[in-house]
């Protein structure tokens, strides 16, 4: 590969090296390693995965809060201080606000007729209306709300089921993960499609095979979703091969999860073209019978895919590590049951109408936001235009990501950034909310890219984390001196799933069964 490289670069040497040369009058690139003519730092990329906490290292060892590495022509700008970040997001974020091309992003999002993958243009601009007005609106919130409602009520039953032994005495070893996932999910399945299951699931509320490969597809979208892929730089190495495997990879993801999307889809538009199906139930017939705006099937497709992909990985990885954190440290864990105890007590089980009251319970989870980011770059950005941020030159074309690692964990921001500490985020009697439009943490994001579903995401993950805390106690299992929190090499996951002794602290009668 190093040799095959080496070859190319006579050929486009002279040419780059006159593109690269700015004016003298120019701000200086932002620091980052030295590029080789053409390639720039491909093969320092190549060899130092994950790409992710390389790209971290170089910005610790360089001190530096803006790191440039240069991958063939392109110029990638990762930033994990706050103010620089504000100033890519916000303050100048008509030149900042596109989407780069690449490979996975065009497969995954059917040729960008989506939302959240879609660069700037009249068709994004219409979807996020739509998204914004149609699908994610405080009125739309609210119409759904018996159906999280019920979503709630059934893993609250499919929780006390995993407490209980072969032998039916309460108090077992319960995988937090698989509840978190499955919750998420099951939700995002309901409010879209009307349905929590593609099959007939499990007689306990678990899922059944057909739910676990969709699940299993969509997370592997997600890895390969905005990877830095070799011939997302060198776009003409796709016409020769699959470099990484990547394109196989995901497209094999992709055909999964439309497998079960597509046709419940296809069958919707039938039913409504033949008046089968005259009111609306969930958000996939909103999407259908927009009438000032509509949406071709392959747009419809599009979206489900998005939002299935948007709707899922940031709760239930926040409710892992919380959970997790949170055992670890009783102190916490009994101020939280504290607060429900008394905000909710014990005679009933809480709603969605306790959560602005739950202060200490939105701490946790912003906390575990904060400290334990789903992804370590938020969704890149690419410049419209030649630019200048933070004294530095920013090339059109460059692509911006912002560290949530960075911004979360930075010590000039937070004391003691790697202390789970929810009370940092206490203020008297004033509200906690899960989002930072001053980007001191990365939980939804800012700007006209920021994650329009925060008030669905906010509601999803402090519902979960206050059934599961007011509904059980939770035990480390036998042997098991204290939570392992170390986190995947190659991702922000934590290593090892989180195993906890559950058992219900609440009248038996409070439980749902069936």
């Amino acid at each position: 590969m190093l040799i095959f490289f080496l070859f190319l670069i006579p050929i486009y040497y002279f040419t780059l090296f006159s593109k690269f040369t700015g004016s003298k009058n120019r701000p200086p690139l932002p620091p980052g390693p030295t590029p080789m003519p053409y390639i720039g730092s491909i093969i320092s990329m190549l060899r130092n995965k994950p790409i992710f906490r390389w790209i971290h290292r170089m910005m610790d060892e360089m001190n530096t809060k803006i790191l440039c590495v240069r991958l063939g022509k392109v110029h990638v700008i990762a930033v994990s201080d706050p103010d620089i970040a504000l100033e890519f997001l916000k303050d100048a974020n008509w030149i900042f606000s596109s989407r780069p091309d690449s490979m996975s992003s065009y497969l995954t999002s059917g040729g960008y007729l989506d939302t959240v993958l879609a660069p700037m243009g009249d068709h994004w601009k219409k979807m996020r209306k739509i998204i914004s007005r149609e699908i994610l609106s405080g009125a739309r919130h609210k119409w759904l709300l018996n159906k999280r409602t019920e979503e709630d009520e059934i893993t609250l039953r499919y929780i006390n089921n995993q407490c209980k032994t072969n032998h039916g005495v309460t108090g077992g070893v319960v995988n937090v993960r698989i509840i978190a996932q499955q919750y998420t999910t099951n939700m995002v399945r309901k409010l879209l499609l009307g349905r929590r299951y593609f099959g007939e699931g499990r007689e306990d509320g678990g899922h059944g095979k057909e739910e676990i490969e969709h699940a299993d597809s969509l997370w592997t979208i997600l890895v390969y979703l905005n990877a830095f892929c070799v011939t997302d730089y060198f776009p003409w190495l796709r016409w020769i091969t699959d470099f990484d495997g990547n394109e196989k990879t995901i497209r094999n993801a992709i055909l999964m999860a439309r497998k079960y999307q597509d046709p419940l889809i296809d069958e919707r538009i039938r039913q409504w073209k033949d008046g089968v199906r005259t009111q609306q139930d969930d958000l996939l017939d909103v999407l259908i019978t927009l009438k000032n705006t509509p949406l071709s099937a392959d747009e419809i497709k599009a979206q489900i895919l998005d939002m299935m992909l948007a709707g899922f990985d940031n709760v239930s990885n926040n409710i892992e590590w919380a959970m997790a954190e949170m055992i670890n440290k009783p102190r916490i864990f009994e101020k939280a049951v504290h607060e429900l105890d008394f905000v909710v007590g014990k005679d009933r089980l809480v709603q969605e109408s306790d959560l602005p009251s739950l202060n200490y319970i939105k701490s946790c989870v912003k906390e575990a936001f904060r400290l334990h980011p789903v992804a370590a770059f938020n969704v890149p950005h690419v410049t419209t235009a030649d630019s200048n941020v933070a004294g530095y030159f920013i090339p059109k074309g460059s692509h911006v990501i912002v560290s949530r690692l960075g911004l979360g964990r930075n010590p000039e921001v937070w004391d003691e950034p790697l202390t789970f500490n929810p009370d940092r985020h206490m203020n008297g009697d004033k509200e906690v909310v899960l989002s930072d439009h001053n980007l001191r943490m990365f939980s939804f994001g800012t700007g006209r890219r920021g994650c329009p579903a925060v008030s669905l995401g906010s509601t999803m993950t402090t519902m979960l984390l206050a059934r599961l805390v007011q509904g059980f106690t939770w035990e480390l299992p036998p042997n098991e001196p204290h939570v392992d929190l170390k986190e995947n090499l190659h991702d922000l996951a934590k290593a090892k799933p989180l195993l906890a002794m559950g058992k219900p602290r609440l009248p038996h009668h409070l439980y749902p069964t069936g």
